[in-house]
């Protein structure tokens, strides 16, 4: 184990459209905005926070590898810990969230549902289930 890697501070997300994934971010989510500028938005999420970086800005940060567009399919899915599941994923909807799939209880004890940002980024919301 090396030492030190012990706290996620930031996941910068590549976006193609800042305005419209910002505005998920910050209106459906509620997160508030702790930077902007002309190529990004960072919100924070708990002791965390989201870097929203344009797309065009991304390859210096991964060269020698190349940036894919969201066509290219899912790399990631990053799950948020709710109370109700149910609950959240009627909000969503009521924000005009499409769920990718769920609310669904998974064999592994929790109850998820998935969605994507504007920018293809999917998340997803689980629920501890209680132990029957």
């Amino acid at each position: 184990m090396i030492k030190g890697l012990n706290e996620i501070e930031v996941i910068t997300l590549f976006v193609d459209d800042l305005a419209s994934t910002g505005a998920f971010y910050t209106d459906v989510f509620g997160l508030p905005v702790v930077f902007r500028d002309d190529v990004s938005i960072v919100v924070r999420l708990g002791p965390a926070m989201i870097n929203l970086l344009e797309r065009e800005r991304a390859p210096e940060l991964v060269a020698p590898s190349s940036v894919v567009s969201n066509e290219a399919g899912v790399r990631a899915l990053f799950t948020i810990k709710v109370a109700d599941v149910d609950l959240i994923c009627a909000e969503l909807e009521r924000h005009g969230v499409r769920l990718l799939n769920g609310p669904v209880d998974r064999p592994w004890g929790r109850r998820t549902a998935a969605f994507a940002d504007p920018a293809g980024n999917v998340w997803e919301v689980a629920q501890i289930l209680d132990a029957a």
